[in-house]
């Protein structure tokens, strides 16, 4: 039983994201959790002040990359200064390392790219057509 439970630590990973900058929301963390807390794979959100925010998402489903990315695409003003760099790029490759030996390659069922799509099908865009299928083809 401790073994199973060893292996579940392993892949739920806890990290923190940091932003910085003038953006509309004031605090940022609060809206970033919001955005984060409807992503598959991962687990608990918690802002920690205005400007960071805790995280914790299973590897096997999405990774750090991938969250900060959507982030990022939604206009979030991520802390861009050389701590923050080296920290997340040691945490970027950790997260890559570990999803090619858990067997998560591009491509797969259970890959970040699953994150965009599912985030861009819940955004309202302009490129939805509302008539039904059949209709679409005659007008």
């Amino acid at each position: 039983m401790e073994v199973m439970d060893e292996m579940l630590e392993d892949v739920i990973k806890h990290r923190e994201i940091c932003f910085r900058g003038p953006h509309a929301e004031g605090r940022q963390a609060q809206a970033a959790a919001l955005v984060l807390s409807d992503v598959l794979g991962v687990t608990q959100v918690r802002p920690l002040d205005a400007d960071r925010l805790a995280v914790s998402y299973d590897i096997r489903q999405v990774n750090l990359e991938a969250l900060e990315n959507l982030l990022a695409e939604m206009g979030f003003h991520l802390d861009n200064s050389l701590m923050t760099k080296m920290r997340r790029a040691l945490w970027y490759y950790c997260d890559s390392c570990q999803q090619a030996r858990l067997g998560c390659s591009r491509g797969s069922r259970n890959c970040t790219q699953a994150v965009f799509v599912n985030t861009y099908r819940q955004r309202p865009h302009g490129c939805r057509d509302p008539r039904p299928e059949h209709w679409r083809k005659y007008l």
